[in-house]
């Protein structure tokens, strides 16, 4: 498991005031994470660098809206 004492918290720029957002810390060795922002103390979710790339471009360019 990594070390997520380091991590940078940070939230979209699109989130919006209903307050479902995830807020994601790219300042890991390896891992990005992925938590609630509603439940900062919560679970988080830790994905490798290149799952992360790929899912970030699906998501840019509309793939995985079907």
């Amino acid at each position: 498991m990594s070390d997520l004492a380091a991590s940078r918290w940070r939230k979209s720029s699109r989130s919006n005031s209903q307050g479902q957002c995830v807020e994601v810390a790219d300042n890991l060795v390896g891992v990005v994470g992925v938590r609630d922002s509603k439940d900062v103390a919560g679970p988080v979710l830790t994905v490798g660098r290149a799952g992360w790339a790929a899912f970030v471009v699906g998501v840019k360019s509309g793939r995985l809206l079907r």
